[in-house]
């Protein structure tokens, strides 16, 4: 019988219990009613597969969903999803500067760097931190500083802690061949589209009606997926992303930021606020904080406009200071981040920061959660100074979802280093200009072409 997860009602209840713990509300009363009728309480593992639920257990986690998302939250007031109400929190928010259109070398290093910093995550995504570093250890790679490889990998260490198996066909260092599809390389490319279709000025609707012409259902997964199915029922944005969406505070958003704030270069708040439209489909307060950040912090690393002398590029701890003035400073979001950079800028040994994070953020967030691996990004930028190869592997070494935040750190850092030709050849060459896709229009495409129409949208007006 085919079963798709992220969708059953029974499969989400524990998430929402779980979600709801976490942003003030109260949930014991209905967690009780839900276990005293049978159902599970804890969060579905990632891989698990859900035993069939029966009808009457369904229809009522269908109704403890709705109870739930009536449930009075004590961070409301601190961590809104509503965009004037996230400026009005900022303060400092970040003032409109000139947009000077990046040369495109600039922009294939990002795409380039997202490209890389994914692919050296991907075998190891959804493996627990210490088998990520016993799989590296084994074979000299620690701390990481290339690619993954099975080769001298002890055949018992693979049996207790095997890679990703679909990834590790073609992201170990033995199998690359070009960048293989994947949602982290997917959603910049519709987002790509999406500004050739409808400009910066594109709305949440505009989103939503470009996933269903282009996205497959397929591949999509938490909180994108159930904001899928909601379209598919008839509910319209902003809604998609509450109803029955324990997923909204999760990474989704931001894998999706790159491209707003390659497209508003020196522009932080002009990103934010392009990605705080995108990400309101799926996604509610710290999940929209975190697309919101990056997109930030990405815009931030172009530089700013200064007058005929052309640009000043800022290191990464302006552009992260930066990209914390767009969000909600009460906010959990904001804290970890904080918490994440002081530790990064305390320690010496990476190592100890993650472990630190990982005492703080794992016995409470699911790994894809978007305010552990903000922080962790935050954190591996930090420590290594924005540099491209220190960047990637500490985010990809401190776990947790490993290919989402390989990709925005390397987005981050090969955007700072300025040139394809600044980042090593062994990141660069595996990946033979070539992208594969589920976006069909995109599938097979080259880093450069994706530098050159990605211009040509930052050079809009």
């Amino acid at each position: 019988m085919l079963r798709l997860t992220w969708v059953q009602p029974e499969d989400l209840l524990g998430h929402e219990l779980h979600q709801a713990a976490q942003d003030g509300r109260e949930p014991s009363a209905i967690a009780a009613r839900w276990r005293a009728a049978g159902g599970q309480e804890a969060p579905l593992r990632a891989g698990a597969s859900p035993a069939p639920a029966s009808r009457y257990l369904r229809m009522l986690a269908e109704d403890l969903l709705d109870e739930l998302a009536d449930l009075p939250g004590k961070l409301r007031e601190d961590e809104p999803t509503d965009l004037g109400k996230i400026k009005a929190r900022c303060t400092a928010w970040p003032a409109s500067h000139p947009r000077p259109a990046p040369a495109p070398d600039r922009l294939e290093a990002a795409w380039l760097g997202r490209a890389a910093g994914c692919l050296l995550g991907k075998p190891v995504e959804k493996l627990p931190l210490e088998a990520i570093r016993q799989l590296a250890r084994s074979t000299g790679n620690w701390p990481l500083t290339t690619w993954f490889t099975a080769r001298g990998v002890p055949a018992e260490l693979l049996t207790t802690h095997p890679w990703n198996r679909r990834s590790a066909r073609t992201s170990l260092a033995e199998n690359i061949d070009g960048m293989p599809e994947d949602d982290d390389l997917n959603y910049p490319l519709l987002n790509l589209l999406l500004l050739q279709r409808h400009g910066r000025s594109f709305t949440t609707t505009d989103v939503a009606s470009l996933w269903l012409d282009e996205l497959p259902a397929g591949r999509t997964f938490t909180a994108e997926r159930i904001a899928y199915r909601n379209l598919l029922t008839g509910i319209e944005p902003p809604h998609t992303a509450r109803h029955r969406n324990p997923f909204r505070e999760w990474i989704g958003a931001l894998i999706r930021a790159d491209v707003h704030g390659w497209t508003n270069p020196g522009d932080p708040g002009a990103a934010a606020e392009q990605a705080h439209r995108d990400a309101t489909l799926t996604h509610t307060a710290n999940g929209v904080y975190a697309a919101m950040f990056t997109a930030a912090v990405i815009a931030t690393a172009f530089g700013e406009a200064s007058g005929a002398t052309g640009t000043s590029r800022p290191d990464i701890h302006h552009c992260l200071r930066t990209g914390l003035t767009v969000v909600p400073p009460r906010s959990r979001l904001a804290r970890a981040v904080t918490h994440a950079i002081q530790l990064a800028e305390s320690h010496d040994d990476f190592d100890t920061v993650v472990d630190e994070l990982h005492a703080v953020h794992s016995p409470t967030h699911h790994w894809v959660h978007a305010i552990p691996n903000t922080a962790l990004i935050a954190a591996a930028l930090t420590h290594a100074n924005g540099d491209f190869t220190g960047s990637i592997c500490r985010a990809v070494s401190g776990g947790w979802d490993t290919d989402s935040n390989g990709a925005t750190a390397g987005s981050i850092a090969g955007l700072l280093a300025g040139t394809p030709a600044a980042l090593p050849d062994r990141w660069t060459t595996p990946l033979k200009n070539r992208l594969s896709a589920s976006v069909a229009d995109f599938d097979g495409i080259g880093f450069d072409t994706l530098a050159h129409l990605t211009h040509v949208e930052a050079s809009r007006p």
